[in-house]
């Protein structure tokens, strides 16, 4: 799969936009701030309707307008699409595919699939569980749109068990209504942790390959999943916290607080990890991602590298590089400096300043920019 063409209309800093991609790799250059991860995110709420930044739709739209348009032209395995997506500040968005409009999300889910990799990505070990909950989330639900169905039930109902767990604080009487919640969280809980763990079976023996060649066969990563809570014991957790949930107003069992850890042999690198041992982990994690796309879609995700290969010595930089040579990649920097050094062909090349997007044309095997005007 790859991405074509991309029209922006009132997205962030962008007043409009319309950009075309190579198959291969597209570089995105530029001071900071200028706009570039602004694309990358709106080629990925495009294929989930999310951001990655957890942005609200209000939040995205250009400053004072009311609405934001994202048109994507794609081709999956051949067959063409476009995808549109509409936000508005004060309604729900709006999507279509091929000029009809869908009426779940779910229904986007696999028209493309994203690996989205950023420098916060190298950090992912050693932050808090929420992080990494949200990156088996963010793939899992692309790659499966019924774990994607069970995720948005559990977490909408975990919202309505929260707000009653309030209630009841004020009027005991409601006790008595939180089982109807409580078999409805287990039943879709249960399906996220099975979606969880098949993933983390899955994506192990590929890790650990690219782990292993990461670090020269000196270390190894094994991934473990740990759920908050054993399947079987699920419901009577839930009765037996029902008091400290009313105390604190908030449902403290269940797969939202699941976490993962990483293991070099019988070592936590969460815990006792080195900076470099933890980043190594981090990347291998995210080019292992990659491959569990390839093997389930049996085809390849479109990567999206924001601003990565700075935070990422050469020996990693070139393992990275060397594994995107056949996958469309779209990579934001603030300097061509890593590509040349890295001898690396660059197909397709922007200049990003101040919201305005220009093609630069350039010689292949020594960089030479060339300013054209024009369209991009």
């Amino acid at each position: 799969m790859f991405i074509k063409t991309l029209e922006l209309k009132d997205y962030r800093n962008y007043e409009n936009l319309s950009m075309d991609f190579s198959q291969g790799v597209n570089i995105l250059y530029g001071d900071n701030a200028q706009g570039k991860t602004n694309i990358l995110e709106s080629l990925y709420v495009c294929g989930t309707t999310k951001s990655h930044r957890n942005s609200k739709d209000r939040e995205i739209i250009r400053f004072g307008r009311e609405e934001s348009h994202i048109r994507v032209l794609l081709e999956n395995k051949g067959i063409p699409h476009k995808v549109d997506i509409h936000l508005k500040k004060n309604k729900a968005k709006g999507a279509a595919i091929d000029g009809i409009p869908i009426k779940k999300s779910s229904e986007l889910l696999g028209i493309v699939n994203y690996v989205f990799f950023s420098p916060e990505d190298l950090s992912i070990i050693k932050n808090g569980p929420s992080e990494r909950r949200r990156f088996l989330d963010m793939e899992l639900s692309q790659l499966d749109k019924v774990y994607f169905y069970h995720l948005s039930s559990y977490h909408k109902i975990i919202a309505q068990r929260n707000n009653l767990l309030k209630q009841i604080s004020f009027n005991r009487k409601l006790l008595d209504t939180i089982s109807v919640w409580d078999e409805q969280l287990v039943f879709h809980g249960l399906k996220v942790m099975e979606g969880r763990e098949s993933f983390i079976k899955t994506l192990n023996p590929i890790v650990a390959d690219i782990h292993s060649k990461l670090s020269g066969g000196k270390e190894s990563l094994t991934i473990k999943y740990e759920p908050n809570t054993d399947k079987n014991s699920f419901m009577e957790r839930l009765k037996n916290s029902l008091e400290k949930d009313v105390a604190i107003k908030s449902t403290g069992t269940g797969p939202h607080r699941d976490d993962i850890s990483f293991f070099n042999e019988t070592i936590d690198i969460r815990k006792f990890g080195s900076q470099g041992q933890q980043r190594t982990a981090a990347l291998s994690l995210k080019l292992a991602e990659i491959e569990v796309v390839r093997k389930i879609t049996k085809d390849s995700p479109v990567l999206l590298l924001d601003d990565v290969l700075s935070e990422l010595d050469r020996k990693r930089q070139n393992y990275l590089l060397n594994s995107i040579h056949d996958i469309q990649t779209i990579i934001t920097c603030t300097g061509l400096e890593e590509m040349v050094q890295n001898r690396i062909q660059c197909d397709r090349v922007f200049k990003v300043t101040e919201g305005t997007v220009t093609s630069i044309n350039f010689d292949k095997m020594d960089f030479t920019q060339k300013k054209t005007g024009g369209n991009v």
